[in-house]
């Protein structure tokens, strides 16, 4: 296997200095702030949402009107996926990722000045899908990019600790986004939040996009990225490289069946959960933010010494801790939601830190899953095709059905159907743990664990 000695000796020779990993861990995980926080304040003020745009007799109609709105933004990532995946592959990461933040950023902000269904009449519900639309299109290459950078600067033998950083950015956005909607709420009053103080949150969506796009253009691209230019290994026609890509068609698959469960079960917990506490279990606003800044704040402490876990133990036994936890916990914990705040608190925190495990660990684990020259497109198609269609539909598809059916136990149902699922794909992906994911050969299959490190080459 000399293709593995010489990944291994690469990696030796290209070690990233610590200042130069902390920026790029700066910059990657501000990028995924930014996108889930756009998501957090969202689906925190999504009853305001659904009255200024969806205004109806019927409240519940009202939220369901701005929850498909959600649905939207989603619907499109796949799009972007397609646009930018495969240029993050042809011209580097590095710089499409300083395109997405500011698109992302942008149309968050607007959000917060579009005036209401009151004012503009029709054309404001079709304003807000209009800006839904372009943040889920850049999104669409914001995640995938971001963990594919992350992945590309960290060391081998540590891409699950450091990779976990990224998802401490995603659960830092939702909580930052809870935080300013609960603190803008109790300094204003119910009745200016509903009027217009549902709008602050979204502005801060600019300074964190300023922030990021300073950061991503200061660093160069990835190592690994600039060492398969110089070696001409890059395709350079879209053509060739679509053509590159189906040709990983299993690795597609297995990504998309893994992020059926990831954000089925994420967009239900993070996403959702304030609308089904609200309406279902009968919590207030401020009661169902205060539980989920509480939850979120305990995944955040645990993410990194789970990631580090990962890189000891491998991230297949990790998902497998997770996936099955989440079963058999799913109904038990609704059942205890519905008991009243305490017995939700305990709820969310004990669903919270199952998933943990997946959260800490897809930055490090998806990545690994392409070889360099199709890693970008493969992550970004396949993660956001999966998410379309199953990840940010969630929230609509678990509030629809419960309606319907009168159920408030759907959300655990669908957790569970969605844990089969990845049961079912994680048994055929490789283990990726200390894997060079340095040129054309696959992580964990062409490219072998490097446990120690390799010393450099005698010149």
């Amino acid at each position: 296997m000399a293709q593995d000695v010489d990944g291994a000796a690469k990696a030796a020779e290209s070690t990233v200095d610590p200042k130069t990993l902390r920026r790029a861990i700066g910059a990657s995980a501000i990028g995924n702030m930014t996108e889930w926080f756009d998501y957090g304040v969202y689906a925190y003020t999504a009853t305001y949402i659904g009255a200024a745009f969806f205004p109806s007799d019927d409240p519940t109609a009202s939220t369901l009107g701005s929850l498909l709105v959600f649905a939207v933004s989603f619907l499109i990532r796949p799009v972007g996926g397609i646009v930018w995946g495969p240029l993050g592959d042809r011209i580097g990461r590095q710089r499409v990722l300083a395109t997405t933040i500011l698109l992302m950023a942008g149309a968050t902000f607007c959000v917060g000045l579009l005036p209401g269904y009151g004012t503009l009449g029709i054309l404001a519900p079709i304003g807000l899908i209009l800006l839904r639309m372009i943040q889920g299109f850049s999104t669409g290459g914001e995640y995938g990019g971001a963990a594919t950078f992350m992945a590309e600067y960290a060391p081998d033998r540590k891409r699950g600790k450091y990779g976990s950083f990224l998802e401490f950015g995603t659960l830092a956005g939702f909580t930052l986004g809870a935080g300013l909607v609960l603190v803008i709420s109790q300094i204003v009053g119910e009745e200016a939040m509903a009027d217009w103080g549902w709008r602050l949150p979204f502005l801060v969506a600019a300074p964190l996009g300023l922030i990021g796009l300073y950061l991503r253009s200061k660093l160069e691209d990835t190592p690994v990225f600039r060492e398969c230019a110089a070696e001409g290994k890059i395709d350079e026609k879209a053509k060739k490289h679509f053509k590159d890509l189906l040709g990983y068609w299993k690795p597609l698959l297995l990504l998309m069946g893994l992020v059926v469960t990831l954000n089925i079960v994420n967009y239900t917990l993070l996403a959702y959960m304030p609308t089904y506490l609200e309406t279902e279990i009968g919590l207030s606003a401020t009661s169902s933010l205060v539980l989920i800044i509480i939850g979120q704040l305990a995944m955040m402490a645990l993410l990194p010494f789970s990631g580090a876990w990962s890189d000891k133990v491998g991230r297949k036994p990790l998902w497998w801790i997770s996936i099955v936890g989440l079963f058999v916990m799913a109904i038990p914990m609704f059942q205890l939601m519905s008991s009243g705040f305490v017995g939700a608190v305990i709820a969310f925190a004990v669903l919270g830190l199952l998933y943990v495990p997946q959260l800490s660990t897809i930055s490090a684990m998806f990545p690994a899953m392409f070889p360099t020259h199709v890693r970008y497109a493969g992550f970004a198609i396949a993660y956001n095709i999966s998410t379309s269609l199953f990840g940010g539909t969630a929230p609509a598809i678990n509030q629809g059905l419960i309606n319907s059916s009168g159920d408030t136990l759907f959300p655990a149902y669908y957790m569970m159907a969605a844990c089969v699922v990845g049961a079912v794909a994680l048994i055929f992906v490789p283990e990726t743990r200390a894997c060079s994911i340095r040129g054309r050969g696959i992580p964990g299959v062409d490219t072998k664990p490097q446990m120690e490190p390799v010393p450099a080459p005698v010149r």
